[in-house]
């Protein structure tokens, strides 16, 4: 070892660097063991730094309302404004969504699945939510086209949409090619489109592309009804079509016989694919879980259970997953 070379202190390290380390830790280590290292760690962790991506999607999961509410104030005020990313299962409090407007003006993207808000709920806050990029609204059974407009209305950098639906919810439906209306007239800006098992039709979706002219991936996995012409998704040169065929589940005509779950989400493309295009289409880099301790709110006050096994909470609600 070379004379003269010093060791830092890890305590000394800068708390950018320290919210860049703290983001590979879990949830509950984040929030009940980083803090009690020293006080640098702790400071830190109350710091801007860790929350500028916020991920309680999994800890979310069957959380009753009142629990989610205390954990999104107590974070969300952390990233000092500068929040980027935010992923929340489960929302039905109409407070803590205009919570999350009025505290987190710098949003890009919102993950917001299995939430209960309302189409007035959204028009009324959606204004607030202006420089997000990828929005997150599947399986939120409560919202239809009057929300996707108005996102659409005031979302105007919007580039990536997720409206992924449980075929067990949709079926007693008519139809949502109101929403793919909606999506079509006001979204102009798509890149990414994932509609799976929303109940549209080829000419709703054929409104999609004529007006959605960047669209470069669409998922309409488990879409029955459309019925793309070869000749005609061939004029969009970057674009790629996912679906309507499912593999290895259920198909539209019995869903007793497999599971509502496949990991490995199987999917058959269309024979048709116009162009190459990168298919890291997920959202950002997903971050690790963080979490909490502060000096006016005891980690014993919220309700805290952690799995070894999330996959056994809510098991059947998130398939399939994205490609």
């Amino acid at each position: 070892m070379e004379e003269g070379f010093e060791f830092r202190q890890w305590d000394e390290l800068l708390p950018d660097a320290l919210g860049l380390i703290f983001r590979n830790l879990s949830l509950q280590e984040v929030l009940t063991v980083v803090p009690r290292v020293c006080k640098s760690w702790g400071k830190a962790v109350k710091g801007p730094y860790c929350w500028q991506e916020i991920d309680i999607e999994e800890w979310s999961k069957n959380r009753c309302p009142e629990n989610l509410d205390r954990m999104l104030r107590l974070l969300i005020p952390r990233s000092g404004g500068s929040l980027r990313k935010l992923c929340v299962s489960g929302l039905s409090d109409k407070s803590s969504f205009e919570f999350i407007a009025n505290n987190a003006k710098s949003l890009q993207t919102l993950r917001l699945p299995k939430c209960e808000l309302s189409d007035s709920v959204v028009e009324q806050v959606a204004g607030i939510f202006s420089n997000i990029t990828f929005l997150d609204v599947s399986y939120c059974i409560k919202i239809g086209a009057r929300a996707l407009e108005a996102i659409g209305k005031h979302c105007k950098f919007l580039t990536g949409l997720r409206r992924t639906m449980h075929p067990l919810e949709v079926i007693d439906k008519l139809s949502q090619d109101d929403e793919a209306l909606a999506i079509s007239t006001t979204m102009p800006k798509l890149k990414q489109l994932e509609i799976a098992y929303m109940l549209v039709g080829t000419l709703s979706i054929s409104e999609v592309l004529q007006n959605c002219r960047q669209l470069e991936l669409l998922d309409v996995r488990g879409c029955w009804n459309v019925n793309l012409d070869e000749n005609f998704v061939k004029k969009f040169n970057k674009l790629k079509v996912v679906g309507p065929l499912v593999v290895d589940c259920y198909d539209k005509n019995g869903w007793d016989n497999c599971s509502d779950y496949s990991g490995s989400s199987g999917y058959i493309p269309w024979d048709f694919v116009a162009g190459d295009i990168d298919d890291d289409f997920s959202d950002d880099d997903e971050m690790s879980n963080g979490y909490w301790e502060d000096d006016e709110e005891r980690v014993e006050d919220v309700e805290m259970w952690f799995y070894d096994d999330l996959s056994a909470v809510g098991a059947g609600y998130d398939w399939p997953q994205s490609p």
